[in-house]
């Protein structure tokens, strides 16, 4: 507060009680003016000074919870609370460039693991009815397995994992759901949502399709135990068995390295987009300030 002034003043016996009430209200207003008089704009303008060290070194929540105070301290502060607004400006644009500064290396860093492994898988993409493709591993393509019972993994561009169960055994089951297991360990798929049945020369074939977080496990379940015999069970009217082979266990392992790649990067760039609008929304604002 400012400079309090203080005054005495002497009351004869005889004074009225009402007078001396009178006295002291004008004393205690006085000295609220004299203290407030600026609306408290002095230590806002601390505030804003503190701010804008936080600011320096990049203590960006401090200084917003600095400017912020000032409307709530000193709310009739008129000048501080504009310079606050500009400020506010400053350590917006700096905290999203900052932002942008390390998703770009995050990027990077996703990018060379991606680089690293993407040799091990084959992209699937028609251009002409696809906008966006599914790695699949070279193993299981759909042209080294015709004829066979399986689950094959893949992965899209954006990073979602998915199963279908693939069953071509002889007869109809109507399977909607698949098993997998070691001894008495077992994941189990809900039934489907999308299960397709057709037949090739007379001959069966049934397909069922599991997202990832919508598998009952078995994505973790298999990468889990890749170095291990599973029993792979296709549960229908009926069910089939039969025993993974290892590379589709290796296949569905990989996969879902590679989904946690593509997917930090997916998030990562939206991210980065969303900074990119921010950035480019307070330069905006800020350059509408200055033309006023």
């Amino acid at each position: 507060m400012g400079l309090q002034k203080y005054y005495f003043f002497v009351f004869l016996p005889n004074q009225r009680t009402s007078y001396m009430k009178k006295g002291l209200i004008f004393i205690v207003a006085l000295s609220f003016l004299v203290s407030c008089g600026d609306g408290g704009e002095k230590n806002a303008q601390k505030f804003l000074r503190k701010a804008e060290y936080a600011l320096v070194g990049e203590k960006f929540s401090e200084a917003k919870l600095l400017i912020d105070s000032i409307k709530q301290l000193y709310p009739k502060a008129f000048e501080a609370r504009r310079q606050g607004i500009k400020l506010m400006q400053q350590v917006d644009l700096k905290e999203q460039q900052k932002s942008l500064l390390y998703l770009d290396s995050m990027m990077a860093v996703k990018q060379l693991q991606f680089d690293s492994i993407k040799g091990n898988f084959v992209l699937e993409k028609d251009t002409a009815y696809q906008d966006i493709g599914n790695w699949l591993y070279p193993s299981q393509v759909v042209e080294k397995n015709i004829g066979r019972s399986f689950l094959r993994g893949q992965v899209n561009e954006l990073g979602e994992m998915s199963l279908t169960s693939i069953y071509c055994a002889g007869g109809s089951i109507h399977h909607s759901a698949v098993k997998v297991g070691v001894g008495e360990l077992y994941a189990e798929t809900p039934a489907a949502k999308e299960c397709y049945e057709t037949t090739d020369l007379g001959r069966s074939i049934e397909k069922a399709d599991f997202k990832a977080g919508e598998d009952g496990g078995v994505i973790l379940f298999v990468a889990t135990h890749k170095d291990k015999n599973i029993q792979l069970t296709f549960v229908g009217d009926r069910t089939y068995r039969t025993t993974m082979q290892p590379n589709d266990r290796k296949a569905i392992a990989e996969l879902m390295e590679l989904s946690k790649i593509l997917t930090a990067m997916e998030q990562i760039r939206k991210e980065q987009k969303e900074a990119q609008l921010k950035i480019e929304f307070v330069k905006r604002k800020m350059q509408e300030d200055k033309s006023l």
